[in-house]
């Protein structure tokens, strides 16, 4: 993984160790107010979106509608997303190509409640939900199995991706506030023969390939092959390298009502990773050049990432309202991680930025041969039965989860000193300094049972209820082992009531829990060391709005209440182990986000509208420090507006022209909030055009992201005690064509 400077020769004093369980526990360290857009943009967009419920307007228009689809992810994915008392995003992978997607981290562009987390190119991504940041080693599924994130996953073989918005305990044992993302893998659907093409700037090249079919008596085996190449090239200078990914899906229709389906995906991607900017002294900085790299010296090393997913699912209907599914999943991920990594400035030993006058300390990370293993098998029934005068569609089963992580001691030097304009170059470190990483092992058990029950005409029950027993380990690879080992069990509940106002129109009230686990670190200054924390119990209520009463018009509103406790050491001396005994972690108060999430979608003759909005009220309260109460977490803004808008050319067949605005707010820089960056807005445009040739439909995809080339800081994560920048990605140019034989 990335550095730990926690750990690093100018920092060795502060003794600082991350909690090996703490859903923030990413231990790469170079993590990296203006109304009028939003404000003129809901003022259009609600008055337009309000004049189309008038029905005497309606008839001079011609729409289509589109009920948006189910999302497994919510637990409840028979029901489609529009009557399901939750918020939710499902996008297809068409719809990720139209809008320039290609990797997770680019949904935040697509709803206004997703941000950035700290996402660099090179790296793996990072969701902020809610104002929350989801935790890449528990806030992940692929096909709804858990999944390790902390590596970079294609979107080749994907055929769509779903986020759950909002406290995850009725899906997930353990898992931070803010939701859930799944990964739908492609499966076998017939006749497959689709090849693509692909060109970014600055010299991105890629190719595509996914071939399926079904045959055999009936059609009884079906298969599906998906392929890619990418060279990457982005405008960001010394950051070439590649990507490949080669997966198998197939399934077997063994007799009526049983069904078998396995696959394998094997990928790999090798690129240097993008450090951030920071502060200069006291100042924030003007918006860099985004082409700057500071990982550009004459050593650096690609971060490396490989990966093995494996799936066996097997679906045995027991009766016309009765089935049975057993689901087990293996992920291997080896990663190389290494950096030249800027960090501090120990010229007037401030480590949280870098110097006044633009120079920095240089490192050099290199932690190679990481291997993370997860295995996950979960085994549920579910279906239907009338109980009480009432109908009720039932889910219970059990989740078995493993994971274990392996490392080794990695290299972790200072190397010289460096400045933001990316010009100095410094010697490779002679003398190595080598720090330890620390090993974990973790195990649990999940049982659950989920009911949607129909208690009258137009009110419906939605419960559950999931009890979860974990055990995890943790030692360091070398030296002092400060071993950890502890077991908890907990239950979170989950429960909803809706009301079918109107036909097509539902009012949902929402409550539930979600769980977390923490444990102090093994050290000398801890009177409480070793001991586990919680566990840490968040807790969210919602109520919410949804239509689709209108043909071609849905929207929906919610406001939503999440309280996250918070822990902290608290002590005379919390930055040493020489004295001993001198510090405790404990509960330190909670972090409340509470917040408006809008959303719309419209289609009028050739135009599709899409909106969404998200005002947010995050704060700390109620801490032991009473300088952080009422403080506004750091990188999560305070407002975000997404919005898109396609045509469809009459006089050209097959012709949309697209065009998306994505704004955020301002966000705190340090946890005083002292520093913020400001609001940033930007364009986009694109160009999708659909031909058919002798049999074959060519699809073309064009676009420009960031169309002005604004300058901005884009994102301002604070990790490890120290503050980066992330610019805005310069204006960049994409053309695609895709061709179904």
């Amino acid at each position: 993984m990335h550095p730990r400077p926690l750990e690093s020769r100018h920092l060795r004093h502060l003794g600082l160790q991350m909690a090996h369980i703490h859903p923030s526990s990413s231990r790469r360290s170079h993590f990296v107010r203006r109304r009028s857009p939003i404000a003129a943009a809901c003022l259009l967009w609600c008055g337009w979106a309000a004049a189309q419920t008038d029905q005497t307007a309606l008839p001079a228009i011609t729409v289509k509608g589109q009920e948006r689809p189910p999302a497994s992810v919510t637990g409840f994915g028979q029901e489609p997303l529009a009557r399901t008392p939750l918020q939710a995003q499902a996008w297809t992978l068409d719809d990720l190509k139209d809008r320039g997607a290609t990797r997770l981290a680019d949904v935040v562009g697509l709803d206004a409640s997703i941000s950035d987390a700290y996402n660099s190119q090179g790296y793996w991504d990072f969701l902020t939900v809610r104002g929350f940041v989801l935790d890449n080693r528990f806030n992940y599924r692929r096909d709804g199995l858990p999944i390790n994130a902390e590596t970079s996953i294609p979107l080749d073989n994907k055929s769509a991706i779903e986020i759950l918005k909002g406290t995850s305990g009725i899906q997930a044992g353990t898992s931070a506030p803010g939701g859930l993302v799944n990964h739908v893998v492609k499966r076998p659907e017939g006749r497959t023969r689709t090849v693509e093409l692909g060109w970014r700037s600055k010299a991105t090249v890629g190719v595509a390939v996914d071939v399926g079919d079904r045959f055999g008596t009936d059609d009884r085996f079906g298969l599906r092959v998906n392929a890619a190449y990418e060279h990457l090239d982005a405008p960001l200078r010394s950051d070439t390298g590649h990507r490949r990914l080669l997966a198998v899906a197939g399934d077997w229709r063994i007799a009526p009502g049983t069904l078998l389906e396995a696959e394998i995906e094997s990928s790999r991607r090798s690129q240097p990773s993008q450090p951030g900017f920071s502060l200069l002294g006291d100042r924030l900085p003007e918006p860099v050049n985004p082409r700057i790299n500071l990982n550009n010296q004459s050593w650096t090393q690609p971060v490396v990432m490989d990966a093995l997913t494996a799936s066996v699912r097997l679906r045995q209907e027991l009766s016309a309202d009765w089935s049975v599914t057993a689901h087990y999943g293996t992920q291997r991920l080896d990663t190389d991680d290494r950096l030249a990594y800027p960090f501090g400035c120990s010229a007037v030993n401030q480590y949280d930025r870098y110097c006044a006058d633009g120079s920095f300390d240089y490192y050099e990370y290199v932690s190679d041969n990481e291997r993370r293993r997860t295995q996950a098998f979960d085994l549920h029934a579910d279906g239907q039965v009338l109980w009480g005068g009432m109908r009720h569609r039932l889910t219970a089963g059990v989740l078995l989860t493993r994971y274990k992580a392996r490392f080794q001691d990695g290299l972790n030097t200072w190397a010289g000193v460096g400045t933001v304009d990316g010009n100095t170059q410094v010697p490779q470190p002679s003398t190595p300094f080598f720090d330890a990483n620390t090993n974990r092992t973790e195990r649990s058990v999940e049982y659950y049972v989920r009911d949607a029950a129909q208690l009258a005409p137009g009110w419906q029950l939605w419960a559950g209820l999931r009890h979860t027993r974990l055990a995890r380990e943790s030692v360091r690879t070398s030296g002092d082992p400060r071993a950890t080992d502890y077991t908890q069990s907990f239950t979170t509940p989950w429960l909803a009531l809706g009301h079918e106002v109107a036909p097509g129109r539902l009012l949902y009230a929402s409550w539930g829990e979600g769980a977390e686990s923490d444990v102090v670190p093994n050290r000398a200054r801890y009177t409480n060391r070793g001991q586990a924390l919680g566990p840490l119990k968040s807790r969210q209520w919602e109520l919410g709005y949804k239509s689709h009463a209108f043909e071609g018009l849905t929207w929906d509103v919610a406001y939503f209440d999440i309280r996250r406790p918070a822990t902290s050491d608290v002590g005379t001396v919390c930055d040493d182990d020489t004295p001993g005994d001198s510090c405790t972690r404990r509960f330190d108060g909670h972090a409340r986000h509470r917040g408006v999430e809008l959303g719309a979608q419209l289609r009028q003759g050739p135009w599709t509208w899409g909106a969404s909005a998200m005002w947010l009220h995050a704060r700390r309260e109620d801490s032991a420090d009473p300088s952080l109460d009422g403080k506004r977490p750091v990188n999560v803004p305070r407002h975000a507006f997404k919005a898109t808008a396609d045509y469809r050319v009459p006089s050209v067949e097959g012709l949309r022209i697209g065009a998306t605005l994505v704004h955020e707010g301002d966000r705190m820089v340090l946890p005083d909030n002292s520093v913020r960056i400001p609001s940033w807005t930007r364009y986009d445009l694109g160009l999708t055009w659909q031909q058919r040739r002798s049999g074959t439909v060519l699809t073309w995809r064009a676009g420009v992201e960031n169309l002005t080339d604004k300058r901005a800081w884009r994102e301002s994560p604070y990790q490890f005690g120290h503050v980066y920048l992330y610019p805005l990605a310069p204006r960049t140019f994409r053309v695609a064509l895709q061709a179904d034989l």
